[in-house]
């Protein structure tokens, strides 16, 4: 897949999110296997520009190319400005964001409620690529509500106005994040199109990515809350992809040294205090329905420095190496003892091995 000039290395994207996609975390996923990364979203206002989260937001330092910046707003021109600052700031795609479902973005009559608005979608991407020469992306919904699809009239509005890429998350604003995914009407953007269009919605297995794919003729997948806690999905999808077989778990002793590692980075990028307090979101993610890992988001919680949640790490571990090798989620064992039983149940109705052993 391309994005004007920049031949992405495969189909994965790691979707913005933010509070979530900080540089540290973005580099670890492109390690693990992501082809692609777009930034946090950066809002156009300039009066914003100058606090210590946009900075942070616009820092790249050591970022893998092509560097893709998502910037969110409701008047062209500020958006406009806005694509020429990230530019000089090192930006080599800009991503527009028209898929925010968040009340705070639509409140300002950006992200997804721009879609509601289809003229005033026309002027801000024509002024945003007048504005760069480099490639202008685009992020959207199917539309304003499940009745009021037009996800297929702005992707030929984006196209007509020189987009070079789009982002369709299968759900409307008013779905937020919850209900089916339609990835009908993400094929029929593709369709309708000759960008390429990337699918984006719910996709959380290595099957799903095949499906998706497949099922929409996209071009690739951006995987969102699914990479939470688990960055390594990036290279279970690439596996899958190429080989047709699923890689297992990580081991214990790889999770723990990639999560040290990503709070080795996210302390440094976010300082001490900062640090411990963002992280605990991403130690709950790591940890979630792992067994063995039972109470360990209290613990990490109630660390107040850097070595406190650290060692908490270490002793959530040394605990999960009790269950087994790799991590195993309760969901896997369910799995696995409901297979163990249909074995057994199995062999029984042949005369083999007794129900009961």
């Amino acid at each position: 897949m391309r994005i004007g000039p920049h031949k992405l290395p495969n189909v994965l994207a790691v979707a913005p999110m933010a509070g979530v996609t900080d540089r540290p975390f973005r580099q670890l996923c492109r390690r693990l296997g992501a082809g692609y990364a777009v930034s946090e979203m950066i809002a156009s206002d300039p009066r914003l520009w100058g606090t210590q989260k946009s900075r942070r937001r616009r820092d790249h330092a050591g970022e893998p190319a092509p560097v893709a910046v998502q910037i969110a707003g409701a008047d062209p021109a500020m958006m406009a400005e806005a694509a020429r600052f990230n530019v000089a700031q090192g930006a080599a795609i800009i991503d527009i964001n028209m898929g925010c479902p968040a009340k705070k973005v639509c409140n300002a009559a950006a992200g997804s409620a721009l879609l509601s608005d289809e003229p005033l979608v026309a002027r801000i991407l024509a002024a945003v690529v007048a504005a760069v020469d480099v490639p202008v992306t685009l992020k959207i919904r199917t539309g304003p509500a499940p009745s009021r699809r037009n996800a297929v009239r702005i992707a030929r509005i984006a196209e007509d106005a020189g987009v070079a890429a789009l982002t369709v998350h299968g759900r409307s604003r008013a779905c937020l994040f919850a209900g089916p995914v339609d990835y009908s009407a993400i094929a029929e953007v593709k369709a309708s199109v000759t960008i390429p269009v990337i699918a984006n919605g719910d996709i959380d297995s290595p099957p799903k990515a095949r499906d998706v794919l497949l099922g929409t003729a996209a071009d690739a997948v951006m995987i969102g809350r699914a990479a939470q806690g688990r960055p390594w999905i990036f290279r279970e999808i690439a596996h899958f992809l190429a080989t047709g077989d699923e890689l297992p778990a990580p081991t214990v002793e790889e999770a723990r040294a990639l999560i040290l590692e990503h709070l080795d980075d996210h302390y440094a990028f976010h300082g001490g205090e900062a640090g411990v307090r963002t992280a605990r979101k991403h130690l709950g993610w790591y940890t979630r329905d792992l067994v063995g890992a039972e109470g360990a988001r209290a613990e990490f919680n109630a660390a107040e420095t850097t070595a406190a949640q650290i060692a908490a790490v270490r002793r959530c571990f040394d605990r999960l190496a009790l269950v087994g090798e790799r991590l195993v989620t309760a969901g896997d064992a369910q799995r696995a003892t409901a297979g163990r039983f249909a074995e057994r149940a199995r062999q029984a109705a042949w005369g083999g091995e007794a129900l009961a052993a």
